[in-house]
């Protein structure tokens, strides 16, 4: 137990690490060939902080352990709308101007709804994720297409201003990239091994571990992102990470478990996790959009409210499946 708990410890902070080396160097080698900013941000950026979810849940997956796999991408989902954007909304209400967000809003509560449709059955086929792939691929397409397009667009001047300061020298932006990578793959490893060991000792499933412990920590890259981008008044970045992040998991995290390993979903995830997720999701689409004329903002009690239910939901996990487990191997 003690060494399964280090060891997810551990592997949290590595692939933390490991995931900010990695995006550094990725930026910085494709801003030196030239690549515009608002498609380093999107894609490259976008890929990096959903990269520990991404190889946690393909090697949980690999390793016959797909409930971990779907709870980390449902459970990052669930942290990054209440838990990210809450805190990030109590420290700096975050204001919603960019025209690509905008857009993006409802095509994530349609992603979401899509991915309902394909649970309902109680599995997901490989033919499943395969459509989440080729969904997430034209999407990135069309979002890489807006973006070129609305050139003026409040999100890529933020990156503008943002992404020239991470620029590093070309031989260390490869260096890093290789590091990075390496204990990327290494520290995903070792998260997943402790997760599965962990959840074995505590007596409940890999989902449990994989929705609470897993999706929290490979959800800091975007907590500290959204904040450090909110207090630098960068609203749209900070909403950015967590769209793109969520975008990502639920298209390209989910598909690729799904496609290594196609595996049957438990009647919980549908009613409970998905569900929340899905309500979150809306309520994201609600107040990001906004019908309330000239004031498209996320504000400090809508962000109380996000992360009061990120506390209730978490609670109600540990109330339920954790505590009871806790208090068996305790006597």
């Amino acid at each position: 137990m003690i060494t399964a708990l280090i060891a997810v410890l551990v592997g949290l902070v590595l692939l933390l690490w490991s995931a900010d080396k990695f995006i550094d160097g990725a930026a910085s080698i494709a801003s030196h060939f030239g690549m515009p900013t608002l498609l380093i941000g999107m894609v490259i950026l976008g890929f990096g902080t959903s990269a520990p979810e991404m190889l946690v849940s393909a090697l949980a997956a690999m390793q016959g352990n797909p409930s971990l796999a779907l709870g980390n991408a449902y459970g990052s989902n669930i942290a990054n709308i209440a838990l990210v954007l809450g805190i990030t909304a109590l420290i700096s209400p975050i204001a919603v101007q960019s025209q690509i967000l905008r857009k993006e809003l409802p095509i994530l509560s349609g992603i979401t709804g899509l991915a309902i449709l394909q649970l309902l059955d109680g599995n997901l086929s490989r033919g499943d994720a395969l459509l989440l792939l080729g969904v997430f691929f034209v999407l990135m397409a069309w979002t890489i297409i807006q973006g070129m397009r609305e050139k003026d667009d409040t999100l890529g001047i933020e990156l503008d201003q943002e992404i020239p300061g991470r620029v590093l020298p070309l031989n260390k932006s490869w260096l890093w990239l290789a590091v990075g990578l390496v204990i990327l793959l290494a520290s995903s490893r070792l998260l997943v091994w402790g997760a599965i060991d962990l959840a074995r000792g505590f007596g409940v499933s890999e989902l449990i571990i994989g929705l609470t412990i897993v999706a929290v920590g490979t959800s800091l890259p975007e907590l500290v992102s959204s904040v450090l981008a909110a207090r630098k008044g960068e609203h749209d970045m900070a909403l950015g990470n967590v769209i793109g992040s969520n975008l990502f998991n639920t298209l390209a995290v989910v598909g690729i478990a799904g496609s290594i390993s196609p595996f049957a979903v438990e009647q919980d995830i549908i009613n409970r996790d998905v569900s929340i997720m899905a309500l979150l999701t809306v309520s994201l689409f609600v107040i990001g959009f906004s019908f309330r004329k000239g004031s498209r903002r996320i504000n400090r009690y809508e962000g109380g409210a996000l992360l009061a239910c990120f506390c209730a939901y978490l609670a109600y996990l540990v109330h339920t499946y954790l505590a009871p487990s806790a208090g068996a191997i305790i006597s």
